[in-house]
């Protein structure tokens, strides 16, 4: 199977954020990986979670919101609204955007705060989670800085950056950032979650074929954290940018 742009194996899609997106919010930016398309807000409200109040009485919170629009499909899919209920896949994904940014977060430096993330696939062809996750952070980075210079915040409550990528076998070929083509297709697809500074902080993996051995496993990984490498460094870029000027 020829990959997506021409791509090697261990090769990421061509990866663009663009920050500021949604003039009206805190903090925003559109990231396309590829094909995939995904908005990434994130709104600061002045009240915690009422589970919140009486053990962490101080301490911030923030959580995620995930979907997809109708048409970011080849196929129409109905509006969860519409149905009445979030699917299982929606859930599981909203809580793994918001654990992978709490996991890089002081929610005491928040402070008697939540931060809602909101991302919204608009065009999907594989990766939306992985795509979302690397576009929060951006969101949330700048929601903690608009905090900061309204003076509502002592110091920034982030401690590292995250970011996430996929990965798969393909044909026995360990592959990095699969599109809908090689995801479909994949006999292993596993999902990385980890830091800038190197640590992990979630694997998804299934064998969609055969099971995966251990020497493939490490082959995965070890291509997802070359790739959440450049991901880390592609957030950089984009905040370097506007501290230049450049938005």
């Amino acid at each position: 199977m020829s990959r997506s742009h021409g791509r090697r194996a261990n090769q990421l899609r061509p990866v663009t954020i663009t920050r500021g997106f949604i003039r009206h919010a805190e903090g925003s930016c559109l990231i396309a990986c590829g094909a995939t398309q995904v908005i990434c807000t994130a709104t600061v409200e002045e009240s915690q979670p009422r589970w919140m109040r009486q053990q962490h009485p101080d301490r911030g919170w923030i959580t995620a919101e995930y979907g997809m629009l109708p048409r970011a499909t080849s196929e129409r899919t109905a509006r969860e609204a519409t149905r009445g209920k979030q699917s299982g896949r929606t859930l599981e994904i909203q809580r793994l955007i918001g654990r992978s940014l709490r996991a890089v977060a002081d929610l005491d430096k928040l402070g008697r705060r939540t931060i809602w993330i909101d991302c919204d696939v608009i065009q999907a062809d594989g990766g939306t989670r992985t795509a979302s996750i690397t576009g929060a952070f951006v969101a949330l980075m700048d929601a903690c800085r608009t905090l900061s210079e309204q003076n509502k915040i002592k110091e920034l409550p982030i401690m590292d950056s995250v970011a996430a990528v996929s990965c798969g076998l393909l044909d026995g070929t360990p592959m990095l950032d699969l599109d809908y083509q090689e995801d479909s297709a994949c006999d292993t697809d596993m999902n990385f979650v980890m830091t800038g500074k190197g640590g992990f902080v979630e694997i998804q993996g299934t064998a969609e074929g055969g099971p995966f051995n251990r020497t493939e496993f490490d082959a995965m990984a070890t291509l997802a954290e070359e790739g959440i490498r450049q991901l880390i460094g592609i957030q950089n870029k984009a905040f370097l940018k506007a501290a230049a000027g450049g938005e």
